[in-house]
């Protein structure tokens, strides 16, 4: 048994791809557009996992590479689109990064709020624009406390 990837449904596939491309730093590996089915399936992957897994834009995906499975349903033809909930219940995905600092001012620039700041140079929490909690934790050793990071207060629920 192998592990392939973790499914989130989204209900906006642009921001979403901005959330987990330009503020998680993942890389759509494949997009299938079922239009009978009116899905489309956006598969992503952190760059260092598609380097160690030696992904070279092949069928199938490799074996090993972990990845994110976006499902998008599309709305039906009054233009609706189903309402998932908090998305608490799923609890989190987790990624490593190299700097949490860095990481954390990324996301704040593409408008996310920092639920739980990384105080502690080590862990932080943020939401997809889904509900989707995503927690991130610093590579190796936590780096040392810094503002503005170290003064913040939580924000909403992680």
């Amino acid at each position: 048994m192998g592990f392939l990837h973790t499914m989130v449904r989204v209900t906006d596939i642009d921001a979403s791809l901005k959330f987990y491309c330009d503020g998680l730093g993942l890389t759509e590996l494949r997009r299938v557009e079922n239009e009978k089915g009116r899905f489309t399936l956006v598969f992503l992957a952190s760059p260092e996992d598609v380097d160690r897994c030696g992904y070279k834009d092949f069928y199938p995906l490799p074996e090993g590479l972990p990845m994110i499975e976006l499902t998008y349903n599309w709305p039906d033809e009054n233009g609706v689109t189903e309402d998932y909930g908090s998305a608490r219940n799923f609890g989190h995905l987790a990624y490593r990064v190299s700097d949490i600092y860095a990481a954390c001012a990324r996301f704040q620039d593409i408008g996310v709020t920092i639920n739980r700041p990384p105080r502690d140079g080590n862990m932080a929490f943020v939401r997809s624009p889904d509900g989707i909690s995503i927690e991130l934790l610093q590579r190796g050793d936590a780096l040392p406390p810094r503002a503005p990071w170290k003064d913040m207060e939580n924000s909403g629920s992680w």
